[in-house]
């Protein structure tokens, strides 16, 4: 069964040949757990697609904010796209060094502020690569770009409204970190946290929906892996993680499988297991 948005999607192939087309714009938007030791600003500069822009998720962000790489004002979100050059009437193309991760992030911060055209290139970089193509280690200048935002509060949840679905159970709370941290028995890569996950939510991990390939898994595949975990494709989804980041996979896999009420805990667990007055569970359920 094809996929219900395919058009998010695209392949490396597909890219290489539309690389050069003039509404084309390429984001690199990798970003890495500080375990793995990577630097991908510094591994952007060695090598990127060519044309691409860095997309810094820690820094387009609310700074100010105690919480990790939490969405900013519409005003910043907007200053940034114009200086990356990207904006109005530009297909935004964006890929990350995983494969499917942080590039999930940018796609859903983009489309939360308004710009729906904009998808993630399937294998991202490491695809890129392993099929020999063309990499740039040339600084990006871009011409600045109008970029109109349009925040749409329906695709991003906050703590409270997240406490109070423990009450109504109107959505279903989906967490995409490893079973072991869900249940509490593997120990929180961010000090002070606390094991567990929120009451009543389920467990999918993200690299579920992600082949060995690191490319997105097919639409059957996908769906299979949403029932597996008792996922009502009818009922509202509230997707969560570590800190947003893998959060959004879970987010673009329900888009590509055309499920249309999905929003994103955007402080995730780094906010919640901080907080003692949220309740908590631990195990498998």
């Amino acid at each position: 069964m094809p996929y219900a948005n395919p058009t998010s999607l695209v392949s490396t192939e597909w890219l290489s040949q539309h690389i050069n087309a003039p509404d084309i714009r390429i984001v690199d938007a990798s970003w890495y757990l500080p375990a793995e030791n990577r630097d991908p600003k510094a591994e952007f500069e060695a090598a990127h697609i060519p044309g691409a822009v860095f997309f810094d998720i820690d820094e387009i962000a609310d700074t100010d904010n105690p919480l990790p790489h939490m969405i900013p004002s519409p005003e910043k979100f907007s200053s940034r796209m114009r200086r990356l050059g990207l904006g109005d009437g530009n297909r935004i193309i964006v890929y990350d060094g995983s494969g499917i991760r942080s590039a999930a992030r940018a796609w859903w911060m983009i489309r939360l502020f308004g710009h729906e055209d904009v998808a993630i290139l399937d294998g991202g970089m490491k695809k890129w690569l392993a099929e020999g193509r063309e990499t740039s280690d040339l600084p990006s200048h871009p011409a600045e770009r109008h970029f109109t935002s349009r925040f749409n509060s329906l695709m991003v949840r906050e703590k409270t409204q997240v406490r109070k679905n423990l009450e109504t159970a109107k959505e279903q709370v989906l967490d995409a970190r490893s079973p072991g941290r869900f249940s509490g028995a593997e120990e929180e890569p961010r000090e002070g946290l606390r094991g567990g996950h929120i009451p009543n939510s389920k467990n999918l991990p993200f690299n579920q929906l992600i082949s060995d390939d690191g490319t997105l898994k097919e639409s059957d595949a996908l769906e299979a892996e949403f029932d597996k975990v008792g996922i009502d494709p009818k009922a509202p989804v509230v997707t969560s993680c570590g800190s947003g980041i893998t959060a959004c996979v879970l987010a673009f896999g329900l888009h590509m499988i055309g499920h249309r009420r999905v929003s994103v805990y955007d402080g995730s667990w780094t906010e919640w297991g901080l907080d003692n007055e949220m309740p908590l569970s631990v195990g498998e359920k």
